[in-house]
């Protein structure tokens, strides 16, 4: 477990910001850019935007919802990759999976923005990945900017990348 987090609000600011920062990194892209991968073995721009999807339903609509409302959870460990193939995400357009996502998150953060700061310790115990492992709040809200961090800028390689490619030019 990481024993160093991000502070709170600049875990709220990558969150906030994520949504905002697809959407600008994907101006004037064609559908077709947006779910054509770079190369051979890498995501599209939009099955990255579905993985988020799933990563903020499994880690902040279910951990972080759990341990907010119940003492000292214990969860059921879910992962976002088993989880998508129960969602129809990599079907749908960038656009309208973006506006999705872009909900989704406007709902976690008016959970998390208003929470004291005694609230981010609140504790979970998650099972059925390996050893028990104790969690916070924070330790969710934490990995999951670190995550869309490191995704936002796969996507924008990704992009970048496919910009340059002729063929796929407007």
């Amino acid at each position: 477990m990481r024993s160093k987090y991000l502070p709170i609000e600049e875990i709220l600011t990558i969150l906030k910001e994520t949504p905002p920062r697809l959407a600008k990194l994907t101006v004037g892209l064609t559908s077709a850019q947006l779910h054509k991968p770079p190369s051979v073995g890498e995501w599209s721009a939009n099955e990255v935007l579905a993985h988020l999807r799933a990563c903020n339903d499994v880690w902040g609509g279910y951990y972080i919802m759990t341990i907010l409302a119940k003492s000292n959870p214990t969860i059921k460990a879910m992962n976002p990759r088993t989880w998508i193939k129960s969602t129809d995400y990599l079907e749908q357009t960038f656009q309208s999976s973006l506006r999705a996502f872009t909900k989704q998150r406007k709902k976690l953060l008016s959970v998390l923005e208003p929470l004291q700061a005694k609230d981010w310790t609140r504790t979970n115990t998650l099972v059925g990945a390996g050893k028990p492992l104790q969690q916070t709040l924070i330790s969710h809200a934490d990995g999951l900017a670190r995550h869309e961090r490191a995704h936002l800028k796969q996507i924008e390689r990704a992009l970048n990348a496919l910009r340059s490619v002729p063929s796929m030019k407007k």
